[in-house]
């Protein structure tokens, strides 16, 4: 049997080393390519946001040598970005004791604890990755809703996931602003009904934005998903937004057609992060 492929579409990457075990109440769960993630079965789950994030960042970041990820969680951002740019460094933080210990074992299973840092913290933290040099790529996936505006989850670990208990999308990019190298960018993601909150943040943080992607979970509805990319002011010409008629706007990627099915605008960006095209 061939493990790399799979109805015709051949798995790529590297393949992980393994070697760690399931314990009670976990799932190990493909993530990109043959690179799999260790997540509570009842706990949060990386979804596809946390994918597009990484797709959109190291996309459009020039030189990813160094990343890191914010409010990491599980570690399915930066475990994807990792598999992405198998020759970057990455660094984590997560406040939650309890995901770190699923996103070492991530590390670990997928071989790149030499490469790969997880950090526990607070993001808004003045001092975070102190003595670390500036980082290309600094990543976010931030809860979306104010505490108290939704129902919290039944299990603890995902209620930071969605609501805002240790800072909100500013406090990201704020915090991205502090570590980005010269050049460097800060990309997110944040739903399209806020996307004012979104580009607020990156102006209050002296961040440019400069590209938007709009993805949009299934044909015929309004609600979807924003990912933004941005740059330090400092890093660009006066004028430039402006001159280059930014932040660019493409057409929106569609994740399902109308009757389920997977859209033809996502095929390349499954493709692009290990997963298979779906449109068979």
């Amino acid at each position: 049997m061939n493990e790399r492929a799979f109805k015709g579409w051949t798995k790529p990457g590297p393949m992980p080393p393994g070697g760690v075990e399931l314990e009670p109440d976990e799932t190990l769960d493909f993530l990109c390519g043959h690179w799999r993630l260790f997540q509570y079965a009842k706990g949060h789950r990386f979804s596809v946001d946390d994918i597009l994030t990484a797709w959109f960042g190291t996309s459009w970041c020039p030189s990813a040598r160094r990343i890191a990820d914010l409010g990491s969680g599980i570690g399915s951002v930066g475990m994807s970005a990792a598999w992405r740019c198998p020759g970057a460094v990455v660094h984590t933080v997560e406040a939650q004791t309890i995901s770190i210990r699923l996103a070492r074992k991530s590390a670990a299973y997928n071989g790149v604890l030499d490469r790969y840092h997880i950090h526990e913290g607070d993001l808004r933290d003045p001092n975070l990755f102190q003595g670390e040099a500036p980082f290309d790529l600094v990543l976010g996936s931030p809860p979306y809703w104010p505490l108290g505006s939704r129902v919290e989850a039944e299990h603890p670990q995902a209620v930071p996931a969605r609501l805002e208990v240790r800072g909100t999308i500013a406090d990201y990019a704020q915090c991205a602003a502090r570590l980005l190298a010269p050049g460097g960018v800060f990309a997110c993601v944040f739903p399209l009904d806020q996307v004012d909150r979104a580009e607020a943040a990156y102006r209050d943080a002296d961040l440019l934005l400069l590209r938007r992607q709009d993805v949009i979970f299934k044909e015929g509805a309004d609600y979807g998903l924003g990912l933004f990319v941005g740059s330090r002011r400092q890093d660009l010409p006066d004028g430039f937004l402006t001159a280059a008629e930014l932040p660019a706007r493409p057409e929106p990627i569609l994740i399902r057609r109308a009757d389920g099915r997977v859209h033809p605008s996502i095929a390349l960006v499954r493709l692009a992060m290990g997963f298979p095209p779906g449109l068979a």
